[in-house]
């Protein structure tokens, strides 16, 4: 049995060595094989350009959270200064009367103070979220030119 199967073997092998494959075929192969290429190219400059376009925006992503959080950190440690400040103050009055309007200052400077940190915050975050949808927009018309290129 192995016998026949290595006499068949070599009896295609030998009919195969003097077969010609038709030129027209392998003109199209040829020619598939380079449009295959191009196309390759094409996606692959446009998976390259959609990973930058991603960077954009998680980089103003990024960049829009880090300025909200330091704003948060900041106002934070201002109204905790003001707190122990205000503590001290009360800590030292001598009367009760002047106890009173020291924590009454206080809080009604905080309101003030809280009311414009909250509007400083909204305004930073509106910014932020502004910022970040014209990067997403402009990433999106990228993305899109870049489709156009390759369809």
């Amino acid at each position: 049995m192995n016998e026949q199967f290595t006499r068949q073997a070599q009896d295609m092998f030998a009919a195969a060595k003097d077969a010609r494959i038709p030129e027209n075929l392998q003109a199209m192969a040829e020619e598939g094989v380079q449009k295959t290429r191009e196309a390759y190219y094409k996606l692959n400059e446009a998976a390259k350009d959609g990973a930058k376009v991603v960077e954009e925006v998680m980089l103003a992503s990024q960049a829009g959270a880090k300025a909200i959080g330091e704003k948060i950190v900041h106002n934070t440690s201002v109204n905790t200064e003001a707190a122990f400040d205000a503590a001290q103050a009360i800590a030292r009055a001598k009367t009760l009367p002047e106890l009173v309007r020291l924590q009454a200052d206080y809080l009604q400077q905080q309101f003030a103070v809280a009311g414009a940190q909250s509007k400083e915050l909204f305004e930073l975050s509106a910014h932020v979220a502004k910022q970040t949808m014209e990067t997403v927009n402009s990433a999106a018309a990228k993305s899109f030119e870049q489709m156009k290129k390759v369809g």
